[in-house]
Formats: structure tokens, sequence, C-alpha cells
């Protein structure tokens, strides 16, 4: 069932840090090649932040953009959530932090951690307050310092990964269809396939943990290749039929942008390769931020445009899942 007030995206920005970090960077760090990466990744470069940037300065200038296109004031903006893995620290939320940031003092703000997954969750999070009149107008943020996560001697994971955020602005209203129903799931039985162990209630930091190289994130890479391409596929559907949309009727689909092999196996699947909309080569996979980049560069390069159906799915660790689709009404 459409929730009974419709909500629209009016506003996007994204951001990533200055340094870049290419293949052949890498090749100085750990053994690996360009071709190697990229024929297995589709990744070229990857955007590294600086030693004094956390994730809520990242996510600041994402939001400061989104809130620019939007055309709106700050004080606006009555509730924040940041998608993220990889936060300032444990408490107080990384929102909060971007909340003084941008002055948005009139908001309530919260973290949501999904992995990956993250910014399509808090997107769906924030439609529905919205839509229940909880909200009137919501800063949705996916924002990631990889970097400080990343074991830099592992090379199976340490060139997958990139530092970056991106931001939307939700409101009640707007043309069309807005912020369609979503699909999600989650499996947490899987949850030790993709995981970051050390660090927190389960395995306190300490010597013997960091010894262990626990507080890195440690990932079984063709069984999350599996289950990502599996799940993707079957939300997409799945979200299309809830929706009454025939995939004939999407202009754009965007996927989480974790790897162009996984991209490139759900556009086979679902038959839409002329439709899927990728950069992974510029930014390789910035975890809950990398959707939101997705989205914003699809629409300031024109992919997307005013009208048109455009379809989102994520993947994460948790495992969790899902997709959603909006008409775009800017």
């Amino acid at each position: 069932m459409q929730s009974k007030r419709r909500v629209s995206i009016i506003g996007t920005g994204s951001y990533v840090p200055e340094k870049v970090l290419t293949n052949q960077d890498l090749e100085a760090i750990v053994e690996t090649s360009d071709e190697w990466i990229y024929s297995r990744t589709g990744m070229r470069e990857r955007h590294i932040a600086a030693p004094e940037q956390a994730t809520s300065d990242l996510g600041a200038e994402a939001a400061k953009k989104a809130i620019s296109d939007a055309g709106i004031d700050v004080a606006e903006i009555d509730l924040i959530i940041v998608a993220t893995l990889s936060p300032d620290m444990f408490f107080p939320s990384t929102a909060c932090f971007v909340q003084d940031k941008i002055g948005a003092k009139n908001a309530y703000c919260f973290d949501l951690g999904a992995a990956c997954s993250g910014f399509l969750y808090a997107m769906d999070t924030a439609k529905n307050m919205i839509a229940s009149g909880a909200a009137e107008t919501a800063l949705v943020i996916g924002s990631e310092k990889m970097s400080t996560f990343i074991d830099w001697e592992d090379r199976a994971t340490c060139i997958l990964f990139g530092d970056g955020a991106g931001a939307a602005v939700l409101r009640a209203g707007g043309e069309g269809r807005g912020v369609m129903d979503a699909v999600m799931g989650s499996d947490g039985s899987l949850a030790d396939l993709l995981s970051t162990p050390g660090g927190g209630s389960r395995n306190p930091m300490t010597h013997e943990m960091l010894d262990q190289k626990m507080q890195y994130l440690q990932m079984q890479g063709r069984e999350v290749f599996k289950h990502a391409v599996t799940r993707m596929t079957e939300t997409v559907i799945s979200t299309l039929e809830k929706n009454n949309i025939s995939a004939d009727e999407v202009k754009c689909f965007i996927p989480h942008q974790a790897n162009i092999r996984i991209i490139d196996a759900i556009a086979k699947k679902l038959k839409v390769a002329d439709r899927m909309y990728s950069n992974v080569d510029k930014y390789a996979n910035t975890s809950s931020a990398a959707l939101a980049i997705a989205l914003d560069e699809a629409v300031k390069d024109g992919t997307i445009r005013k009208g048109d159906l455009v379809v989102l799915t994520v993947f994460g660790g948790g495992f969790t899942w899902g997709a959603n689709v909006l008409e775009w009404g800017k």
C-alpha cells in the first residue's frame, strides 16, 4: 500500500576527498597490479580522506551541496539520518556532528547501521517518517571513511574501498509518484561473511584484539558475491511488482557500487545492461555512500531527468539488502 503522503527527493549532493589513490599507487603498497584490480573489480582509483577528516566532515560537505541543490534554508530540515559503518565515534551519533557542522538546529538526528545498504535503508526510514507526519523535511546522508577500517596489508580488501559521502533532501509533496514503496531483507545468520569483528562488546578493544587485526574489515569475497547478485536481483523484481511497474518502464537502474562483476551479473539477469549505472571505476566501494554518490552523479550528468523512473538497489553486511523505485520530479 502506498503511503498517505507522497514524498519526493528535492535535492542531492556528494563529496569525495581530494586525495586520489590509483591502482598504480596500490602496486607500491601490496602485491597487485592495475590490470589485476581492474579486470576483477572495474576499479581504477578511489578517494582517500585526509587524516584530519572524519566521516562527519565528509557527510557535512555532501549535505551542504544537497541543501543548496534543494534550494531550501538549513533551518527547514527537521530530521537528519546518517547511514554509516565508520562513525566518528561510538557516540554521540555522527548525525549530531553533521547537524552542528551545517547549523541545522531544528533537526533531530540519529545514525543508521546497515553497512553498504545504509543509504537506502535511511531513505526509506525518512520517507516513512515524512509520510506519517513525524517530519516534513529530512536530510539523508551516506558517509564513510572506509580507509580507517581497512588492513592496507590485505590485498584482498584494501583495493576495494574508498572514502566519500552522498546526501539527499526528502520532503512531503512534489510531482509524480516520488519515492515509492521499498522491499527490504536481512539474514543475520550470514553475518560472519562480511564484518568488522573487533572493537564492540563482543570483542572489546584490547592489545590482543588489535594484534589479531580484528578492527579491520573481513570478507569472504566469493560468498558475498553470490549472495549480493541473488538478493539484489530478486529484490529489484519484487519492488517493481510491488509498485506495479515493469522493468521496461525504468530509465535507470542504480545498484550498490561494490564491484563491476556484481553489477554486470545483475544487469544480465534483469536484461537491463543498457540502463545500468556505474561509477565504481572512479570511487571504488564507498559502502553506504556509494548509492548516494551514484544517484547524485546520475542526476547531475543528465542520465536521470524529470519524470524518469529510477530503481535503486543495495546489498551489505548483515546481510542486508533492499530496493526501491522513485519517479524523479525535480
